[in-house]
């Protein structure tokens, strides 16, 4: 990496912002070149000092994190990395990502901000990479273009019985474009693993169900994997299948594999959708960073599934697609904009 990516932190705590100080200036690539304490001075501070990358608290006086996006994004798209709690503020946070934040990172709860230093590998990383991000990429997805809402083909698809997606950085704001242009007559159960932390998955399900025509709902144990339902992994936990006495196939959730560097895992429930399913297994591979993805990718094609990627051009990261195609294990690749038209082509 050459250039030195030039950060402002916005946080209400000044002992957060210190920490967060410490944190990014041990990287060579990184100088912090201010900190605000609310929305209101990070306006200024980004106008004056016009900084790579801004690192974002949600809940603040004044003006919050997400009133600080509303106007940033309207005025100029930047490179925004949440550093929030998760449980009090999912909801906040998922409302910034369709603002346009790139990524976030679960800060540890208030009461224990030392803890903060536990996550300091992570913030480096993810400021990193949204240095990176294509400003074309980061204003809010807002056009959908609107499909059939039903195929109006057969009762069943000829061609596979589950559709398994894979998907990280980016991924919410990708998924809230996608999942609603999937018809409601959708044939066959589709089961995603985001990577996301423990806290956002279940309401990020309950927000894509709220825009969808299909039913999408955070995966519990012993859901039947059935035709226009769409299961999200809950983070902390793999989802992977099992196939009933009576044929039906139902979710299982596990702690384990343990050593997977993502819990969920792309890998793993690839894998377990090539073991139930065969050669009628589709997966999809979304934007993210990291290669998650690239060795149940080869579980599904040595049973003769197939497997779709995301163009680069629609990607905010580039990593986790890359990795297939560049393997030689990627059958078709689609913008997100033609992703859902792909999806259905292949069934």
């Amino acid at each position: 990496m050459g250039d030195i990516i030039r950060v402002l932190i916005v946080d209400d705590s000044a002992y957060v912002r210190k920490v967060v100080r410490q944190i990014l200036s041990r990287s060579p690539f990184i100088e912090v070149i201010g900190a605000a304490r609310d929305g209101e001075e990070a306006l200024e501070m980004v106008e004056r000092l016009n900084p790579d990358v801004v690192t974002l608290d949600l809940i603040m006086p004044n003006l919050d994190g997400v009133g600080f996006l509303k106007k940033q994004m309207e005025k100029r798209p930047i490179p925004v990395v949440i550093l929030s709690i998760a449980s009090d503020t999912s909801e906040l946070a998922l409302k910034a990502l369709d603002l346009g934040a790139v990524d976030f990172v679960q800060k540890p709860t208030a009461l224990a901000t030392e803890r903060i230093y536990e996550i300091a590998d992570e913030i480096v990383e993810k400021v990193k990479i949204a240095s990176e991000v294509p400003i074309k990429h980061i204003a809010p997805y807002v056009e959908k273009k609107e499909l059939p809402q039903t195929i109006a083909t057969k009762e069943t698809a000829e061609n596979v019985d589950i559709v398994v997606l894979g998907i990280s950085t980016g991924g919410p704001q990708a998924l809230k474009y996608l999942i609603p242009q999937l018809p409601k007559d959708f044939p066959v159960p589709l089961a995603i693993v985001i990577h996301m932390p423990v806290g956002y998955t279940e309401a990020f399900a309950n927000k894509l169900n709220e825009a969808s025509s299909l039913t999408v709902k955070e995966a519990k144990e012993g859901d039947v994997l059935e035709r226009g339902i769409v299961l999200i992994a809950p983070a902390g936990r793999h989802l992977t299948f099992k196939r009933r006495m009576d044929d039906i196939v139902v979710a299982h959730l596990d702690l384990r594999p343990f050593d997977t560097l993502h819990k969920p895992s792309v890998d793993v429930m690839f894998r377990s959708a090539a073991e139930i399913y065969r050669n009628r297994v589709l997966g999809v591979v979304m934007t993210g960073m990291g290669s998650d993805g690239k060795e149940g990718a080869a579980w599904i094609k040595a049973q003769g599934g197939k497997i779709i990627t995301e163009a680069e051009e629609s990607c905010i990261v580039y990593g986790m697609p890359r990795s297939i195609y560049e393997a030689g294990l990627s059958d078709e690749v689609y913008t997100l904009e033609k992703m859902a038209e792909g999806i259905i082509k292949n069934i």
